[in-house]
């Protein structure tokens, strides 16, 4: 029971910390004002109300009564009395009845209140709150006529409440509106941070970041920067080692090649020359997927159109293609172009026709690639994108390869916060889902 109502709880709040925090803030101040106005409605105003409505109401019996039995004289001076000392102004309107129009509002607490007041001294009356802004008009039956009387707002409902109303609603707006500026200025070194975190972990450039915001916050900003030094640094102590390991392993490889070109035994010469290239080939693939992560400037191009022109530059009729309408991507271009191109190598290596799928769906923009080859069994998924890794069926019984055009396809796309996934195709072959977000 406790569990669903937390799972409740948590999928009913706000999921960013600004808003959070804005609930915390904000709640408080309203039920304290929701609290402070329940009290001030039934302590003081409405119990005001009922005070004054049942004055006015004990005024009007005593000028009935005196209209009962006083001479015309004697009700002539008490009402002129009324008129002057209490602001009523009343009148006998012979041979009249009653209005048939209700203007009696059921909502209002001055009409409820009047209306209860009335309801046990008379039988029949009526009243208007609403024709006038200031004055109420009462007629009550009397006799052969009606006795009708205005009199001021003022007399049945205080004033104090527009007062009251405009001071507890304006320090509210006013401290919600504080909290909100507040909150913002706490949450934007957050956002900064975690949008500098995205940046780097795609692996684009970062502009200065300067760790701001309490002391929490700066402190994570620091680590973030110490961290990422380090990651840089050894990503510029691997790239100096790459370029070490390249310019030491050509030579002895091209002084091989020379003296293997001397040899006389010309069997024995091709066999070690292949073994040389295939060597070379796995020195060039491997410095490939170790630049993978060079640092390149993000743009935001034609995704449709990247795509059609790899496909164009095989003039190959078997790869087709299904793009609904042009797609734009925020990333670096000549990676995707590598990634993209490394996976359509494949297809159009062990298979003969290729099928690519390029659509956009919510925040996510997927790109399939399916062939008719003989496919990788589904145990080897999460193995053909590790460096080197070769399959001894099908796909690997080839020495043109070194087991590294997934492995940099991989890699390019996750580096951009992407995923890749592999399926049987509809083919018959392997299907490579890609999936970028937008």
């Amino acid at each position: 029971m406790f569990y669903g109502l937390s799972k409740l709880l948590k999928n009913l709040l706000p999921k960013r910390l600004f808003y959070r925090g804005l609930l915390i803030v904000a709640i408080p101040i309203l039920v304290l004002q929701v609290t402070i106005t329940l009290v001030f409605f039934d302590s003081l105003w409405i119990k005001t109300n009922k005070g004054l409505a049942k004055s006015l109401v004990s005024e009007i019996v005593t000028i009935i009564d005196i209209y009962n039995n006083e001479s015309e004289y004697n009700k002539k001076i008490v009402t002129d009395l009324y008129n002057k000392n209490f602001s009523f102004k009343v009148r006998f309107l012979e041979n009249e009845k009653l209005p048939d129009i209700k203007v009696e509002r059921w909502f209002s607490p001055m009409d409820r209140t009047l209306r209860r007041e009335l309801k046990p001294k008379f039988n029949e009356y009526w009243f208007n709150t609403i024709g006038n802004k200031e004055i109420v008009d009462l007629r009550i039956k009397f006799r052969d006529g009606v006795l009708q009387i205005f009199f001021p707002k003022e007399r049945i409902q205080t004033s104090s409440i527009r007062i009251f109303a405009l001071w507890i609603t304006l320090p509210a707006i006013l401290m919600i509106a504080i909290a909100i500026i507040f909150l913002k200025n706490q949450t934007r070194p957050i956002i900064k941070l975690a949008e500098a975190s995205e940046k780097f972990g795609r692996g684009e450039e970062i502009d200065e970041f300067r760790p701001s915001g309490a002391l929490e916050i700066r402190k994570a900003g620091l680590e973030f920067e110490k961290m990422r030094s380090r990651i840089l640094r050894h990503l510029n102590q691997r790239s100096e080692m790459l370029s070490g390991i390249s310019h030491d392993l050509r030579t002895p490889l091209t002084r091989i090649k020379l003296q293997l070109a001397m040899i006389k035994d010309k069997n024995l010469s091709k066999k070690l020359t292949e073994d040389v290239d295939e060597m070379e080939k796995m020195l060039n693939e491997y410095l490939q997927f170790a630049s993978s992560g060079a640092k390149e400037k993000t743009e935001t191009f034609d995704l449709s159109e990247l795509v059609e022109n790899i496909i164009n530059k095989y003039e190959n009729p078997n790869i087709s293609k299904d793009f609904k309408k042009r797609i734009y991507f925020n990333g670096r271009k000549n990676l995707i172009q590598r990634s993209v191109n490394n996976l359509i190598d494949n297809s159009i290596k062990y298979g003969e026709k290729t099928k690519l799928i390029l659509e956009k769906k919510k925040s996510n923009i997927f790109i399939s690639i399916e062939d008719d080859g003989p496919g990788i069994p589904k145990s080897e998924y999460e193995n053909v994108i590790k460096p080197f890794y070769k399959i001894d069926k099908g796909r690997s019984e080839t020495k043109s390869s070194v087991g590294l055009g997934l492995s940099i396809s991989s890699d390019i796309i996750k580096s951009h916060g992407g995923d890749i996934k592999f399926a049987k195709s509809n083919l018959g072959g392997l299907k490579v889902m890609i999936s970028l977000p937008v």
